[in-house]
């Protein structure tokens, strides 16, 4: 059977593709190619395809990889009813209420600035004075 898919070229980190008719029963890299369709340039989406050889092949059986479909639905070229198009992913949320996003809004309580700090005053002094008085107090029974 025969497949149209992308054969990777290009340096490392920047890929550059072919666009080749092969037997599905060889790798892309082995080299042994029935026809060059085209070529695919990801980084600038650049896509040049011989849109009556793809067609052509198409016609005859020739089975697209999903990217490939993809590329070729997306260049305007009709593909045939029999090949199958991946669909789209939904993407879920495990915890969707520990995201800060999706969390409602919690109402902060008014508070009056003047009570507050009083209150933060007079706990700061209460507990300062009987810590130091048992630490003293500690101290002494020790030196006994």
């Amino acid at each position: 059977m025969l497949v149209i898919r992308l054969q990777r070229t290009g340096r490392k980190g920047h890929a550059m593709f072919r666009i080749v008719v092969q037997d599905s029963r060889r790798t892309p890299t082995s080299g042994k190619v029935v026809a060059w369709l085209g070529s695919y340039d990801p980084h600038a989406k650049n896509l040049t395809v011989d849109k009556d050889k793809a067609n052509f092949y198409l016609e005859h059986g020739a089975q697209p990889s999903p990217r490939m479909a993809k590329l070729l639905q997306a260049d305007g070229l009709k593909l045939p009813k029999w090949v199958s198009l991946e669909a789209k992913l939904t993407r879920n949320v495990k915890n969707p209420d520990k995201r800060r996003s999706t969390r409602p809004e919690q109402v902060a309580e008014p508070q009056d600035n003047s009570e507050a700090a009083t209150e933060q005053v007079t706990e700061a002094t209460e507990v300062d004075q009987p810590e130091h008085d048992s630490k003293t107090a500690s101290t002494e029974t020790t030196e006994a």
